[in-house]
């Protein structure tokens, strides 16, 4: 999967689980950027571009995408 920031594929995940959560949270080495997928939409937890009107931008992904490791 790709940084919905800066699109390069060198990043660390972490999966949270508990009691019936699940969730998946990426971060980009390159640019610091920290995202989630879910249901097929990408939504960013942490941007480095919050200031500038050049945001990330959340996008679908596809089914390939889960299938990467960026570990």
């Amino acid at each position: 999967m790709k940084c919905p920031a800066c699109s390069s594929y060198d990043y660390s995940a972490m999966d949270l689980q508990t009691d019936g959560f699940a969730e998946q949270i990426m971060e980009c080495r390159a640019c610091g950027t920290v995202w989630s997928v879910n249901h097929g939409a990408v939504e960013i937890v942490r941007d480095p571009n919050r200031k500038s009107f050049l945001q990330a931008q959340s996008e679908c992904v596809e089914g390939d995408d889960y299938n990467s490791s960026g570990s």
